[in-house]
């Protein structure tokens, strides 16, 4: 199973943060390989939400990368599932506050199958880069949410 966390202390409380990343027409805001999001299905940051969303691949191309939210509880978890493109990760923000700021730990998990268990060491690669932007994710909420 390839895996990748990050976590981030960010200075808002959790209802913000929670906000912003149920939301999801907010990722392109702080993740550069979202190319295009919109809401195709549900409430808003709710669980059963679904969003179409295109992201840059390999060569340059894009590539599906719609999701669903498949948990939802506000101020402390956003659980989701990518339902379409090459790669279908499940991800997670955990979320916990402290003195007005928030920590926030985000998960990627893929169980590679077929052709794509040999392409192992690129996956990881890929899902550590995406739980790296939490540092962008930190700098747009403390810089536009002040």
């Amino acid at each position: 199973m390839a895996h990748a966390e990050n976590e981030v202390s960010i200075n808002r409380p959790a209802n913000v943060v929670y906000a912003f990343l149920a939301d999801g027409l907010n990722t392109k805001r702080w993740r550069p390989a979202v190319k295009t999001v919109a809401l195709a299905s549900g409430e808003a940051g709710s669980k059963g939400a679904v969003y179409s969303q295109t992201m840059a691949g390999p060569g340059g191309r894009t590539i599906a990368g719609d999701y669903e939210i498949v948990e939802a509880q506000p101020g402390k978890r956003l659980d989701f599932q990518v339902i379409a493109g090459p790669a279908r990760p499940t991800g997670s923000f955990t979320l916990h506050e402290t003195d007005g700021a928030t920590t926030v730990r985000f998960a990627l998990d893929l169980q590679p199958k077929g052709f794509m268990k040999l392409m192992g060491p690129m996956i990881t690669k890929t899902m550590e880069s995406e739980v790296g932007q939490l540092g962008e994710l930190k700098a747009i909420l403390e810089r536009d949410l002040a």
